[in-house]
Parts: structure tokens; C-alpha cells; sequence
């Protein structure tokens, strides 16, 4: 069979000692297949953010395993990890992080440049990305020059240049309104659904996590509910 995408197994991240002790995941197995929309959610303390570090290779277990590919994440060194996250992961954050006085095509070509990418690929792929997200015509506007939504569109076409495996959304809607925040879960939802593109997402809301396919649920440090995502206005499990 072939080995799921990524894999907690007996996952635990403890942090501190004795009763200053924190036990951030306890024993969390969880997998998540190529071309699945996640949702995790949970209230803050839960575990949620932790698990999201390690599945990005920001963090790494305590105890068990966090396998991507089937290799252990977990057990690999920095430079390694960092590799890992460069080649397969792909960041969108609740700041957009995009730079300032960049052009909207040149906060795409960031991440190509740290690949070794020539000039010329990288503005190609910097301009199909923003294709992709609906920005065609915007890549010489500056972060300034864009709404709230444009600017975490910039955000996703960068997260996507660089062809990743996986994305990884980190409360990507928290700083948009509700219109917006609709916008933007229905083009990641398009992109999952139309291109098979892997999403792993931590929302604190609800309406937000519908538009995923499935919803896993963080209490304690522990997963306390896995399935298919509420039906919502966004669309839900399909």
C-alpha cells in the first residue's frame, strides 16, 4: 500500500519539566492522504498549533513518529528539515508576511530564489502562480496597492510557486472580513478540488472549516474527533 502523505504515530511533544511540565500532544496518531482538504480545529491550549508545527517540520516530536512520505521528519537533522520544508511544503500565514516595498510578482519569486531557480523560471512560475490565484495584471502592484484578500491571494500564489505537496494554512482568513474570508476558502477549496492540491488547515472557525472535506478536532493534547467536515455555506465535505 502506498504510505500516506504525512503520519503522526504515538505522537507526544512535551515541553518543559516536572510541574512546570506541558504536554502539548499526547500519543496523537493521525494520516492524512495526498489530495485531502483538512481542517483543525480546537480551542487555544489544545494541541492544534503544535501538531501544525510538526507537520511543517517547524517542531518535532517528543516521542513517536511524524513520517512524511513515508520518511521519519522527525529524526532528521535541520539542514535536512529545512530542505524538506523547501522542496515540499508550502507556508500561507494569518499576516500574509508579504514585503512591503515588493511587487506582487516579487514576493512570489522569493521562495524560488532560496530553490536556485534561474530568473527566467522564476518569474515564469511567479506569473503562472498568480494566474492561478486570479491576480493576472496585479504583479507589478505593491502589498499597498492590493485589499486585504489580493494580498493573501499574493500570499497563496507564493505558497504554490514553488510546487509543493502540501499546503499549510495557518489561520489564513483571520485577518479578512467575512466576505473576503469566503473568497479566499473558496479558491483554496477550487484548488483542492480541481487539482488534487493537498491543504492542512488550523481554523478557530466554524463557517471557515466547512469548506474543507474533513474536520479533526484537538482537546488536551489529544484528537478527539476525526470526519468528514459539516456541510456549510461554503460547500463542506463533497
Amino acid at each position: 500500500m502506498t504510505a500516506p502523505l504525512i503520519a503522526f504515530r504515538s505522537v507526544s511533544r512535551v515541553y518543559g519539566r516536572g510541574e512546570a511540565e506541558v504536554r502539548a500532544l499526547d500519543g496523537v496518531d493521525l494520516t492524512i492522504a495526498r489530495g485531502e482538504f483538512v481542517a483543525i480545529m480546537g480551542a487555544s491550549g489544545s494541541g492544534k498549533s503544535t501538531a501544525m508545527n510538526i507537520i511543517g517540520c517547524l517542531d518535532r516530536p517528543t516521542a513517536g513518529q511524524h513520517l512524511f512520505q513515508g520518511v521519519d521528519a522527525g529524526a532528521l537533522d535541520q539542514d535536512a528539515r529545512a530542505l524538506l520544508r523547501r522542496h515540499f511544503l508550502g507556508f500561507i500565514f494569518q499576516g500574509f508576511n508579504l514585503l512591503p516595498r515588493t511587487t506582487a510578482l516579487e514576493n512570489v519569486e522569493l521562495p524560488l530564489i532560496y530553490k536556485g531557480l534561474p530568473a527566467a523560471e522564476r518569474r515564469d512560475r511567479a506569473r503562472a502562480a498568480l494566474a492561478r490565484v486570479g491576480l493576472s495584471g496585479r504583479e507589478g502592484h505593491d502589498p499597498s496597492q492590493l485589499s486585504g484578500g489580493q494580498q493573501q491571494r499574493v500570499a497563496i500564489a507564493r505558497a504554490l510557486a514553488g510546487d509543493p505537496q502540501v499546503i499549510l494554512a495557518d489561520e489564513p482568513t483571520g485577518n479578512l472580513d467575512t466576505h473576503r474570508s469566503r473568497e479566499i476558502l473558496g479558491l483554496l477549496a477550487q484548488l483542492n478540488a480541481d487539482e488534487g492540491l493537498t491543504i492542512v488547515m488550523v481554523t478557530h472557525e466554524d463557517d471557515m472549516a466547512a469548506f474543507a472535506r474533513r474536520l479533526v478536532v484537538f482537546s488536551d493534547g489529544r484528537l478527539v474527533q476525526d470526519g468528514p467536515a459539516a456541510a456549510g455555506a461554503g460547500g463542506g465535505a463533497r
